[in-house]
Order: structure tokens, then C-alpha cells, then sequence
């Protein structure tokens, strides 16, 4: 409709100047791309066919942990990277970061969820095993690499999800980097914490619980304490985005180069 009505306001004699022939190849562009979206064919290179074969409900932090078994076609996945995920044909594919490192014997992918909106609060009592859905992935450069000694992590709340997967890599294929994991969270399940430790044990990570009404606030100052060697380390964070660029300003003003802090920017809409 964008198309027709631009063809329709230009004056005829555009079509003969180079104005015309740009307009021309913009809206056929425009027409491909439109129609590679209304027709699903987006990303339909990097869809994958799976079943849920697993699910682990915490009820304290409204999180569903879901295992998927993919069939063959899935390229693999770093730690850190992300894939759009289709149970129901009318809801369409949602984002959601991948919480498990790759094994091609096993073929299964894992994603950890929290009830923050209609769809993903709905997902506890959709989902069953065997439920078949889309994986479409992967996307993101989230993905750790970089040569300093040392490394900081924070996920705040549900952001914790990458650096489990990060840990179940580092499991399998120990790295030489210092890393600490800062984990705030103002809601506290036992169960989830302990599995949370199991994974840092297994990756040699230095794990730091901060459930904030018993402990307060995570800030820059606290970094700082916990990890006095904090200058020769990059900051790798997830969780919500103000969170974030406040504690990038912190550290930042107190001498951490601005190339050493990685912030996962999720947000699609």
C-alpha cells in the first residue's frame, strides 16, 4: 500500500530523472522485503523442529526451565547467543536466551523463562512434554570472548540466563580467565540457587547471591569491594537495561576502560 500510494503522489516525470530510478529500486526492495515477511520467510534457513522433553517449574520466581530436543538442522549455539521459539502457531515466535551449552550426541537446547508478560506467564500450563515447537537461531554476539585475565558477570534476575549456559561450556572446557558472577535478585528460591552453585563449582566461578531485601542493592561500590582486581576485567552484564548503564557510568568514572564493558541488549520491541 506504501508502494502504490508513492507511485500514485509522484509526478510522472520522475520516472525519467535519476529520482525515479531511485524511488524505483527503493520500493522494489520495499515490495521483497514486505512479502518475505508476510509470507514466514524470514529466518526459515534457521529453523529447527524440536519437542519439549523436559520442564522444572520454580514456583517462588515464576521461572519454567524447558528442555527441547531438536531434530537435525540445528548449526549449534555459543553461551550467551539467543533463538525465537514457536509453541502456538497464533502466538507466533518469542525471544528467549539459550540457558545450555551445545553437544551435537545430545541434540537438546534449554531455555529459562519468567512470567513477565501474557504469553510467557501462560507457558507453565501450555507446555507439556512432548509439545512439538520451532527453534529459529542462532542470533547474538553475547558470547564472552575477549583476552582479559579476568572477568565480571552480572545477571541481574532472569539475566542470569546466559552465563549458566557460559558455565555449563566452561564445565566441559575449562578457560584460564578469574571469573566472578554477581547475581541480584529480589526473589529467592533455594532450589534454584543451589543449582545455580552446582554450576559455578563445575565452572570454577566465584558465585556472589545478592537477594536484595536481605542484602540491599547491587552497585559499582560493591564490585569494587568484592573483587579488588576488578581494573584488569571485563564486565559482562544482563538484566534490565537502566540497571546496566548505571553501573557502566559507575565503573566507567572510576577507570574501567569503555571497551571492557558488554551489555546483552534484549530488547526486540
Amino acid at each position: 500500500m506504501l508502494v502504490f500510494h508513492a507511485i500514485v503522489l509522484s509526478r510522472f516525470a520522475y520516472w525519467t530523472q535519476p529520482i525515479g530510478w531511485l524511488l524505483a529500486v527503493a520500493m522494489a526492495g520495499g515490495t521483497v522485503a514486505a512479502l518475505t515477511v508476510l509470507l514466514g520467510r524470514v529466518g526459515i534457513g534457521r529453523r529447527t523442529q524440536g519437542t519439549v522433553d523436559a520442564l522444572t517449574y520454580y514456583p517462588e520466581l515464576r521461572v519454567l526451565e524447558t528442555s527441547v530436543r531438536l531434530e537435525s538442522g540445528w548449526p549449534g549455539h555459543d553461551a550467551g547467543q539467543f533463538a525465537f521459539v514457536t509453541s502456538t502457531g497464533n502466538e507466533g515466535p518469542h525471544p528467549y536466551t539459550i540457558a545450555s551449552a551445545w553437544h551435537p550426541d545430545e541434540r537438546r537446547v534449554v531455555f529459562i523463562t519468567k512470567a513477565l508478560g501474557d504469553h510467557t506467564s501462560k507457558l507453565h500450563d501450555r507446555l507439556v512434554v512432548g509439545t512439538p515447537v520451532t527453534v529459529e537461531g542462532p542470533y547474538g554476539c553475547f558470547d564472552f570472548g575477549d583476552r582479559h585475565p579476568r572477568q565480571i558477570w552480572i545477571g541481574a534476575g532472569i539475566g542470569v540466563t546466559p552465563f549458566i549456559a557460559r558455565m555449563k561450556q566452561l564445565a566441559l572446557t575449562p578457560g584460564e580467565q578469574s571469573i566472578d558472577l554477581f547475581h541480584p535478585t529480589a526473589e529467592f528460591e533455594q532450589a534454584a540457587i543451589d543449582k545455580l552453585s552446582a554450576d559455578a563449582r563445575a565452572a570454577n566461578v566465584r558465585l556472589h547471591v545478592l537477594v536484595s531485601p536481605r542484602d540491599g542493592l547491587l552497585d559499582g561500590a560493591s564490585i569494587r569491594a568484592a573483587v579488588p582486581q576488578w581494573q584488569s576485567a571485563s564486565v559482562w552484564f544482563c538484566g534490565p537495561p537502566a540497571f546496566g548503564r548505571a553501573l557502566r557510568d559507575d565503573l566507567l568514572a572510576h577507570g574501567l576502560p569503555r571497551d571492557a564493558f558488554h551489555q546483552e541488549l534484549f530488547q526486540m520491541r
